[in-house]
């Protein structure tokens, strides 16, 4: 299988730049999700890694050969796309066969190929029908199947289940996820869903405005994000962000804290974002230390029959997600704490400030 390396790329479409100076490893055998909102550039990449398109300037390597230059076809890569691409007109055996026989393997090879992925991909009882017949979702999974059969080094997924029915987008994943493991092909899929991504990724890219923003495994992403806007894309909904005014103090007192908190601002920031995600935040109708008073102002039930609540203290808003016990037990006045290890400082720029959060001395 093969590692990708990106050295330095760079796109530009006139004045506007869609890939900004990305120098990045993609690891070989696993999957790696291209994650981030619509026109940050992450199918723009992808497409310069499949050699659709041209770099404005840097260079693609597979492994430690060059391939900037090459075609789609001197690459060795499968694709899947946004919307199905099938041979129509003939069964979905043939379909998945084309590819096989164009490498020219053996007919007993070709056989066990179809059958593994049509056995992954739920197909082996529609081998021998028109695809035409079909809807778009299983379509889909025959053009899935044709580039896994081909068993290619590298294949690349531009968003391949946006356009599927929701059961048969859970079905999907649920295949890719086995399928990537078991042929341990090295897989980029591009998204723009969250959910799919820390679904199938063994590690996310977040993108924003061609840039790379953070690279690290789901779970890491999710609950350290570097900077201001992998906690705003990330989750449902985003991370709260309280903003400080700190003019280079180390402290930070209310409307989140009891007790001032001390940490070390290395950076000496005048502004600062508290960062917390809502289902972190403790909430109680009860008071108890280390506890802020808060107003709730609106209370909803989500998935999971949580309840996401709405909580105004000191005219700072707050998001909590809570169980189903204490949402239905809340009352306009609550008791809200925000635990320091849950916490996450922001700076100026928006980048994470490491730094730990310690609760300050009471003078005596």
């Amino acid at each position: 299988m093969a590692e990708i390396r990106l050295e330095r790329l760079r796109k530009e479409y006139g004045k506007t730049l869609a890939v900004n100076d990305i120098t990045i490893k993609f690891p070989t055998s696993a999957v790696t999700c291209l994650l981030g909102p619509s026109g940050c550039g992450k199918t723009t990449l992808m497409r310069i890694i499949a050699g659709l398109e041209a770099p404005t300037s840097g260079e693609v390597y597979f492994d430690d050969v060059r391939v900037t230059d090459k075609t789609p076809q001197q690459r060795n890569i499968g694709m899947v796309f946004q919307y199905p691409v099938v041979y129509k007109g003939i069964s979905v055996y043939h379909n998945l066969e084309l590819p096989l026989i164009e490498d020219k393997l053996p007919e007993a090879e070709r056989r066990k190929r179809i059958d593994d992925v049509a056995q992954i991909l739920g197909l082996e009882h529609m081998l021998n029908k028109n695809v035409s017949s079909l809807d778009n979702a299983t379509r889909q999974k025959v053009a899935v199947g044709r580039a896994v059969a081909r068993q290619p080094q590298i294949i690349l997924f531009d968003e391949p289940i946006t356009n599927v029915d929701p059961n048969s987008r859970v079905q999907l994943k649920t295949a890719l996820k086995r399928l990537s493991k078991q042929h341990n092909q090295t897989i980029i899929y591009v998204t723009h869903d969250q959910t799919e991504a820390m679904t199938l990724a063994d590690e996310i890219a977040l993108m924003k405005d061609g840039v790379i923003v953070q690279r690290d495994n789901p779970r890491s992403l999710y609950n350290y994000p570097n900077d201001v806007f992998g906690g705003w894309f990330l989750g449902n909904p985003g991370m709260n962000f309280v903003e400080y005014e700190v003019n280079g103090q180390s402290e930070l007192g209310g409307p989140l804290f009891t007790r001032p908190i001390r940490f070390n601002n290395l950076n000496r920031d005048k502004h600062i974002s508290v960062g917390i995600r809502p289902e972190h935040i403790l909430v109680s109708p009860q008071p108890s230390a280390g506890a802020v008073r808060g107003q709730l102002t609106r209370k909803s039930i989500v998935v999971g029959g949580q309840y996401l609540l709405f909580i105004q203290i000191e005219g700072k808003m707050l998001k909590a997600k809570v169980p189903t016990s204490v949402g239905q037990a809340v009352a306009q006045e609550v008791w809200v704490e925000c635990p320091l290890e849950r916490v996450t400082l922001f700076g100026e720029q928006g980048t994470k400030i490491e730094t730990e959060l310690i609760p300050a001395q009471p003078v005596a």
